[in-house]
């Protein structure tokens, strides 16, 4: 288990996309501000898509134009393609979150690509930028169910050799239990490259399933404040597993995320009032601590 992780925020990009509202630019810049200051130190912006198919994430570029830059955070975007990336790299990102999926049923509905396009997409970016690549639906589909773990791994393979350098595997529905995240992690491990995992908590395994991560050896955690999230394309997809919540979790466990727990609380509590509604995460609403 390791000494330290980093854990990257997704909410303004994963957590707001399957809001029925589109927030401003303004105030996703602001909650992109709030994250940093809190000390996360990898948080997923914007995502350069189509504001036909996800309008949430319309104005990438004006959020990004709003974020103050903190030395020692990097800020990333999520590309689908290589016109993405061009978009994210004339905004000026610091890294690329490249997503496909593990079954061309939802890449095809995600991406409008099979997985084997999705791989040419990825093999034709050319960047300096630090690249990490995200297999959704990698513990279960909507469509196609179960999925091969040896698949997964095969398709990570192949990201890795198309330039990853860091491999996310995701319960985009949050089917996945502590077996699945353990064996994946632990199989990842010989692909050479940092092995994530992205959790949703729809069906209440999600922090089950980032402890198995984190004991198998895990060292990126991608999570959503105030458990925010969900995909569009994907049915009855719900929230990401808190990122207070995990943070909450690994402080006690004794594994360091450079987080400043109370401090992201008080962003949720802020979110809370931008969307006007109590949010999925917990730790928010009981507090960190036993009062006294």
């Amino acid at each position: 288990m390791a000494a330290s992780v980093t854990i990257c925020d997704v909410g303004p990009r994963d957590g707001l996309q399957n809001e029925a509202e589109t927030l401003a630019a303004e105030v996703r810049s602001e909650l992109v501000n709030r994250l940093a200051e809190a000390g996360l130190r990898s948080i997923e912006a914007v995502s350069f898509v189509s504001a036909e198919r996800v309008p949430q994430m319309a104005g990438a570029e004006d959020v990004v134009a709003g974020i103050e830059r903190r030395d020692g955070v990097s800020y990333s975007g999520l590309v689908l393609n290589e016109k993405g990336y061009e978009r994210l790299a004339a905004a000026g990102l610091d890294a690329v979150h490249f997503t496909l999926g593990a079954t061309d049923s939802f890449n095809g509905r995600n991406a409008n690509r099979s997985v084997d396009a999705s791989v040419a997409e990825l093999e034709r970016i050319e960047t300096d930028l630090p690249v990490s690549v995200s297999i959704s639906v990698s513990f279960g589909c909507p469509f196609e169910g179960e999925v091969d773990p040896g698949a997964v791994i095969a398709l990570a393979e192949r990201c890795v050799a198309a330039g990853a350098g860091e491999i996310v595997f995701a319960d985009t529905i949050g089917v996945g239990v502590p077996r699945q995240a353990r064996d994946l992690v632990q199989r990842g491990a010989a692909l050479g490259v940092p092995i994530g995992v992205h959790l949703h908590n729809t069906r209440n395994t999600g922090f089950a399933n980032a402890y198995a991560a984190l004991e198998a050896g895990a060292e990126v955690f991608e999570s959503s404040v105030g458990g925010l999230g969900g995909c569009p394309f994907a049915p009855r997809a719900t929230g990401n597993i808190a990122t207070e919540d995990l943070v909450f979790l690994l402080h006690g466990e004794g594994i360091e995320t450079g987080v400043e727990l109370d401090m992201l609380i008080a962003v949720s509590e802020w979110l809370e009032g931008v969307l006007g509604r109590e949010l999925p995460g917990q730790v928010y609403r009981a507090g960190a601590s036993v009062a006294h």
